[in-house]
């Protein structure tokens, strides 16, 4: 029987993001405009609830983006962005999913920043699972958490059931 349990309430999740905002912020205080690139679905939900804050709390210019790929077999399909990546040339890209689990998601949205100059690009993550198999790390992290290969994180941020589980 596979079980699910609640280990952020949606409460709690906005908590986490409140706090990234400000560390984004703390990191990047001298900058005036930033870019929040999500990947499609739950990261692009969180960059965007994460533009609500920072606009709040900082002057910067946010720039919200998109990269839609596959997940499951990312060098299958072809890697798309909604915003012209010229615009980031020179500025702060901060790239956003909802879990870091193998890092093979993340690594193939780095690669679509391969041939931009870029002033800085960071990685940010509601949850780190602490299970990479490629070389990727999270600037940016909302909940570390050390799971067994076995088991499985899942991020619900709209509905009734709103919250992480893992199961």
């Amino acid at each position: 029987m596979n079980t699910k349990n609640k280990i952020l309430s949606r409460e709690e999740i906005n908590k986490k993001l409140v706090r990234l905002a400000w560390q984004i912020y703390e990191h990047n205080v001298d900058e005036s405009e930033i870019f929040l690139v999500g990947i499609k679905g739950r990261g692009e939900i969180i960059s965007s609830e994460l533009s609500i804050i920072l606009n709040e709390i900082s002057s910067f210019k946010i720039n919200l983006g998109v990269i839609t790929l596959n997940k499951d077999e990312p060098s299958l399909n072809e890697i798309s962005t909604n915003f012209d990546s010229i615009n980031c040339t020179n500025k702060i890209v901060i790239l956003i999913d909802d879990v870091l689990n193998s890092g093979k998601t993340l690594m193939y949205a780095n690669s679509s920043f391969l041939n931009i100059k870029l002033k800085k690009l960071s990685n940010l993550v509601l949850v780190n699972r602490t299970h990479t198999c490629f070389p990727v790390k999270a600037d940016y992290i909302g909940f570390s958490l050390a799971t067994t290969l076995q088991e499985y994180i899942t991020v619900v941020l709209d509905g009734v059931e709103q919250g992480v589980y893992l199961s």
